[in-house]
């Protein structure tokens, strides 16, 4: 009876969340019953549910070899790199944006920043050879020009974290900066008011009234962001790097790795093995992460 009473006198807002439900209900419930396949050996002509059962053999090809250390270590790498970089130089965007006094340049900037955002990472690949060419590259001619050697982009992996990270912030950057300035300006103009009657400087007020008060969404962000570590972004990597084999110590990630095995072995319970593995120990990461920014600021925690 209270359940009907509760539908019943917020019916509106529940019926806003229909679509919103539903959506999850499709795209992301009914989707696990397909985390079977990674305990079958599946047959496409056999179907899901006919396919024969292997148990954990589909894992055991996966965990037996080296290879599923160093591609776990890359995506955990890259993706800190990616969160750490990421979310921090968003952050530093927005409140170099709030400060803008001129609307117009303040619009403009956003606009700039914010652009990134819609290129595909196809078009980035590009742009990054175009850029990053041995002998037709931006770059290796700028370098020739002042007498220097060019150098073999796509043959030194060393460097391809920091280029992955670059290229990272300047497309998603903006994005994330959009998400702290509506954090920002939600804040009450009475608390800067006060502190400049105090005499606090600009970056004072910066320092004890915007980020303490923003950082309920700087910790939602990063949990969110926790949350798929080791999910590695599968278009930017294989759209950059591709098959290009010389830079799989530094780039290879768990989703390209299962990419490869699908494409070439047509292994689907392998691949399937793989995802669970992902979203396990995301969940994992997730609720250990959850549990620290509870200890912090209990109010800022997910759950």
């Amino acid at each position: 009876m209270g359940l009907w009473r509760e539908l019943k006198t917020n019916r509106q807002l529940y019926l806003l969340a229909v679509p919103g439900v539903m959506f999850l209900l499709v795209f992301a419930y009914l989707p696990m019953f397909g985390h079977v396949i990674a305990f079958k050996r599946f047959n496409i002509n056999k179907g899901l549910w006919g396919s024969d059962w292997v148990g954990f053999s589909n894992f055991k090809f996966f965990f037996m070899g080296q290879d599923w250390i160093r591609v776990t270590l890359n995506t955990i790498f890259l993706n800190s790199l990616f969160i750490m970089f990421g979310l921090g130089i968003a952050l530093i965007l927005a409140i170099f944006l709030n400060e803008i006094k001129s609307i117009l340049f303040k619009r403009t900037a956003q606009s700039l920043i914010f652009m990134p955002y819609f290129i595909s990472w196809v078009v980035v690949g590009l742009m990054a050879m175009a850029i990053l060419g041995t002998t037709d590259g931006l770059l290796n001619k700028m370098l020739s020009s002042f007498g220097a050697e060019p150098i073999k982009w796509f043959s030194t992996p060393n460097v391809w974290p920091a280029i992955l990270t670059i290229v990272y912030v300047w497309k998603q950057s903006g994005y994330y900066s959009i998400i702290f300035l509506a954090a920002i300006t939600s804040i009450s103009s009475e608390y800067y008011e006060s502190a400049r009657i105090d005499g606090a400087t600009r970056f004072q007020q910066v320092f004890h009234i915007t980020l303490p008060l923003i950082r309920p969404t700087l910790f939602v962000l990063a949990l969110l962001a926790v949350g798929r570590i080791f999910y590695g972004d599968f278009g930017m990597v294989y759209g950059i790097v591709g098959d290009n084999g010389v830079l799989f110590p530094t780039t290879d990630i768990i989703d390209t790795y299962s990419f490869r095995a699908l494409r070439q072995m047509g292994n689907f319970g392998m691949s399937s093995a793989v995802v669970l593995y992902q979203s396990f120990m995301g969940l994992i990461t997730i609720v250990l992460f959850n549990g620290l920014v509870k200890r912090i600021d209990r109010d800022s925690a997910l759950f």
